[in-house]
């Protein structure tokens, strides 16, 4: 039987209809406290991670046993040149990781999995991303955003009692949300799924799906048509990737993470029982951006991975390398380096584990903590692994491979660094992160005063909303005047006896987190309905957010060491360093907010779309390949080979 035929294009829509899907994806409701939120909200509620969350000793016994056997595993059966030479992850080394039950980290023991937390989990991510990011991007493909997670959350109990215990040690999983003409705005997904009896038929092409190649099950999203008895909406399928009618297109190449298999996937009259849909329809983006909540700490965790690798090769390699007379360490220019080296990955590892704690136990909403994570990580780790290239000269940019054919030790640098840059782009690029945090920011300004600066709201709507906003500000401005870091004893037990002083910096994170409100409520004052076209302010906000949290996660992280007696001296140094190279950085957004070249970057953005400035163009040869700017993604029959290959 032939499924109804459907009207296949991607969706025209206007930006304000497309912010309107994803107001309407998003978690609307703070059931729990933020730490992050309240931060940009001007309070500063280090009651919320301090003392620093700890696991529970049987998740600590299991999480620390398999650790073990995954770091034997990686020092043993993992080549991570060879992975790197030949663009592939070899057969072996993945039905290893299967009978290990590293496809299973995040899923339940009752369906076959390990339980590890979600400390442990992202652990476990650094560690086998260090041996391969291939490697750790692959299990985190599976687990973070593949069918797992969307099925703990959201399924059914007879859709994880079906898939759970597959997916736990034979089967991987892959996220198929891009298209060739969608990413970050999902209101125009073009795949359908039409209702046809007890199935939906998909038709469409996804992009970029990771573990796509190589997937036994995929998570799908999807548009169902509105019709009788059917809401419609983007919604999430769950899809045996063997199922007739699925084409695995074409295996796509990267700058890095060679050894990833990622492809475009192409579904033409693909039939999907209506029992492997995950929730409602309509609910797919929901479902989406609630898997992505704690599922992307596992970025930044193996951007704490890289970090500790480059410190290793930063000092090994600067102790040895000598220049006019004395080691390289030694010259400050070097040293400066390795100094923010050292002192960002101790920040980075505080933020991951202290968020990563914090999911765990289920106390906090950390939507933006990890959002933060993610932003922070991905900059800074790629930040990270630049620095070690030009630590290491001319041997940063010589391929491992080439150094051990001269007889050097083959230290792949600048393979970490094409690694590491798609960090800034995966699972929302940075510039996606900033918009997606900036509006969870000022969330609570939107909700009292939002009706006033909204055109389409009635004035009787608006005159409501000015009395609410009047109240909550009458309440709100006074309170962000003076504050605990004004005073010289505050957060006193961050300056123990012998320490250096950890609660000038915390005094200086709350002054700052006032300021930061402050600025906030000066500019939605000034720009009102124009806020969300000030890309360039909402970034900065953001990013001096991101400073903060870092600067408090440091903080907490270097007093508990301290109070277990681990390394406590070592880390209050570490964390000093690292607050006093952040506040540098916070000091000179908070002047960027209001002295920068917006407004002249637009109008030289006109001039380049208009071809005002074409002529700056001449003198060079363009040597990119004919074709369209973007592939035809018309529904249909694939005319290519399938290159699916599953692994058993």
């Amino acid at each position: 039987m032939s499924a109804p035929s459907a009207q296949h294009h991607t969706p025209k829509v206007s930006e304000r209809e497309a912010r309107q899907v994803a107001e309407d994806a998003r978690e609307r409701d703070w059931r729990k406290p933020s730490f992050a939120k309240e931060l940009f909200l001007g309070r500063f509620r280090l009651d919320l991670i301090h003392p620093h969350p700890l696991p529970a000793g049987e998740d600590v016994r299991r999480g620390e046993e398999f650790l073990a056997r995954l770091r034997e595993f990686c020092e043993t059966r993992v080549d991570g040149a060879l992975i790197e030479r030949e663009a592939r992850i070899p057969d072996e080394v993945i039905n290893g990781l299967k009978e290990l039950g590293a496809l299973g980290m995040k899923i339940d023991v009752k369906y076959g999995g390990l339980g590890l937390t979600q400390v442990y989990y992202n652990r476990a991510l650094a560690l086998a991303g260090s041996a391969s990011p291939a490697i750790g991007a692959l299990l985190s493909a599976h687990q973070s955003i593949g069918v797992p997670q969307p099925l703990k959350t959201f399924g059914s109990q007879e859709q994880k009692d079906t898939f759970l215990p597959r997916l736990a040690r034979t089967d991987i999983s892959a996220f198929l949300l891009t298209e060739p003409d969608v990413g970050s705005d999902p209101a125009r997904l073009a795949t359908s799924a039409v209702p046809d009896g007890d199935d939906y038929v998909l038709d469409g092409v996804k992009l970029w799906t990771t573990n796509g190649v190589v997937a036994d099950l995929l998570v799908v999203m999807a548009r169902v048509p509105k019709s009788e008895g059917h809401q419609g909406g983007i919604t999430a399928f769950v899809v045996e990737a063997d199922a007739p009618g699925i084409t695995v297109e074409n295996r796509n190449a990267f700058m890095g993470l060679r050894g990833i298999e990622n492809g475009v996937t192409r579904f033409h009259q693909v039939r999907v029982p209506a029992a492997n849909r995950i929730g409602p329809e309509g609910a797919g983006l929901k479902i989406a951006l609630t898997t992505l909540n704690t599922g992307r700490l596992s970025l930044p965790a193996m951007c704490v991975g890289s970090g500790k690798w480059c410190l290793k090769i930063a000092r090994e390699w600067s102790a040895v390398r000598e220049q006019w007379g004395r080691p390289v360490a030694r010259h400050e220019a070097v040293g400066a380096k390795i100094s923010f080296i050292a002192a960002t990955t101790f920040a980075l590892e505080a933020v991951v584990d202290l968020a990563s704690q914090m999911a765990d136990e289920n106390r906090n909403d950390i939507r933006i903590e990890a959002a933060l994570a993610k932003l922070y990580g991905s900059e800074m780790g790629c930040r990270i692994a630049d620095e070690l290239v030009q630590i290491r000269g001319g041997r940063g940019f010589e391929t491992a491979a080439s150094l051990a054919a001269r007889g050097e030790r083959a230290v792949p640098a600048e393979q970490m660094l094409r690694d590491m840059r798609i960090n800034r782009i995966f699972e929302g690029s940075t510039e996606i992160m900033h918009l997606l945090i900036a509006r969870e920011a000022v969330d609570a300004h939107l909700k009292v005063a939002g009706d006033i600066i909204d055109p389409d709201k009635p004035l009787s709507a608006k005159a409501k909303a000015g009395a609410n906003a009047a109240g909550f500000y009458a309440k709100w401005l006074p309170k962000l005047v003076t504050g605990p870091g004004q005073l010289p004893r505050t957060y006193a037990e961050f300056h123990p006896a012998g320490h250096v002083d950890l609660a000038a910096h915390l005094r200086y994170v709350e002054r700052a987190s006032r300021k930061l409100a402050r600025s906030t409520f000066y500019a939605m004052s000034r720009w009102q309905g124009r806020m969300e076209t000030k890309q360039g302010f909402l970034g900065r906000i953001v990013d001096i957010g991101a400073e903060l949290f870092a600067m408090s996660a440091a903080c907490v992280r270097a007093e508990h060491l301290r109070a277990a007696d681990d390394h406590g001296r070592e880390a209050y140094q570490l964390a000093d360093a690292f607050c006093r190279q952040a506040r540098i950085r916070v000091e000179e957004l908070f002047t960027r907010l209001w002295s920068n070249t917006d407004d002249l970057d637009r109008r030289v953005v006109d001039g380049v779309l208009s071809g005002t400035y074409g002529w700056l163009e001449e003198g060079v040869v363009d040597p990119s390949g004919e074709g369209p700017w973007i592939a035809d993604a018309t529904p249909g029959p694939s005319t290519k080979d399938n290159v699916h290959r599953p692994i058993r």
